[in-house]
């Protein structure tokens, strides 16, 4: 493949056609960082308002070290993957605590960051330091599959070695970063999982899978996930003007979060055995609550499950709440909740409750 070419009309497509992105107005490696810690399996007009606010609350990597881990939760909420938020507060504290607030220059240093594997660390590396650093990640991978006519899945063994062979390739000696925004666009806007805009594409003629009219079949779909139906209740217990919270512990769904007594049923929908409810919430929180009152249901999905949950009210009768140290419970008011980090199907529960 003739990659100087392929480079050169990249190049000069990307020049005229280039987003105007909030995380592109600097090569500041912490911008560069937060926005693919962001972008990782999310849009990019989702992630766009979230970098904005992030910026403003935390304008450096030693302002956000020096956050509290539940206001970057709350910041976070509504981006999904929390984990993401986690590993970004302890890799900013990493960054000020052990690199003097300066972020490593080279790929070896940044994967020793949490949260960073070799994607985010190539394009860190890339973009802010114009290090010759390949990147594979979503849009480019099904970029590179295209014009290599990859014919195995791109998440396989042989499929991320081709690919990331391609991409040591491809990458320049300097310009590095420039390039890889340019790939990174290209199959943004472009090479499109569905229906490629070939026609507009400056390096159709680069392309395997255009010469051989295999758009449609390349990349090789991966096998699909079976998806698992899961029922769970959450009972919002009130003790006068408060109710109750719980913050999820390290290997829970939300971990870090807080959200309503939550657990998973058994029987079909709302109208099971009350002393299952009632049971639930004393297990996890320590509190009584008479017969919890069906109130809604909302229906979400969360990687591979499909989840029904059922929402209760209820009163405190009696018990004391028990807290541990991975998992504390507390008792807020209605107006706390606002600041309380909640899993997304919780703040629609305390949003009805205002």
């Amino acid at each position: 493949m003739d990659f100087a070419s392929l480079r050169r009309r990249l190049l000069g497509w990307y020049a005229k056609h280039a987003r105007d992105l909030p995380w592109r107005q600097s090569r500041d490696p912490y911008r560069v960082w937060l926005s693919e810690v962001m972008l990782q399996q999310t849009q990019v007009e989702t992630v766009r308002p979230y970098f904005e606010r992030f910026v403003a609350a935390w304008p450096t990597v030693a302002d956000l070290a020096a956050a509290q881990e539940q206001h970057v939760l709350r910041q976070w909420e509504g981006l999904g993957y929390y984990r993401r938020a986690r590993n970004l507060h302890a890799a900013a504290k990493r960054v000020v605590d052990e690199h003097g607030g300066e972020f490593p220059r080279d790929v070896a240093g940044l994967t020793t960051l949490p949260g960073v594997g070799r994607y985010t660390a190539g394009a860190i590396a890339s973009i802010a330091y114009d290090a010759p650093a390949p990147i594979v990640e979503a849009n480019t991978a099904r970029l590179y599959a295209r014009l290599t006519g990859l014919r195995e899945p791109v998440a396989s063994t042989a499929g991320q070695r081709a690919l990331w062979a391609f991409a040591e390739q491809v990458v320049p000696r300097r310009g590095a970063g420039r390039l890889n925004q340019a790939l990174m666009e290209l199959g943004a806007l472009v090479c499109t999982p569905e229906s490629p805009k070939c026609d507009a594409c400056p390096i159709a003629t680069h392309c395997a899978a255009f010469a051989q009219q295999a758009t449609r079949v390349i990349p090789v779909a991966a096998k699909r996930q079976t998806i698992t139906e899961v029922r769970e209740a959450a009972v919002v217990v009130r003790r006068g003007a408060d109710v109750l919270l719980r913050q999820c512990g390290p290997g829970e769904r939300w971990a870090g979060l807080w959200d309503f007594p939550r657990f998973p049923v058994e029987a079909e929908g709302p109208l099971f055995a009350t002393r299952e409810l009632v049971a639930g919430v004393e297990r996890l929180t320590g509190v009584v609550c008479d017969s919890p009152r069906h109130h809604d249901t909302l229906r979400h999905a969360v990687t591979r499950f499909r989840i029904r949950l059922d929402c209760y009210h209820a009163t405190r009768l009696g018990g004391r709440v028990r807290s541990t140290q991975e998992s504390p419970v507390k008792w807020v008011t209605v107006a706390g909740l606002a600041e309380a980090p909640l899993s997304v199907t919780g703040r629609k529960i305390a949003a009805g409750l205002r």
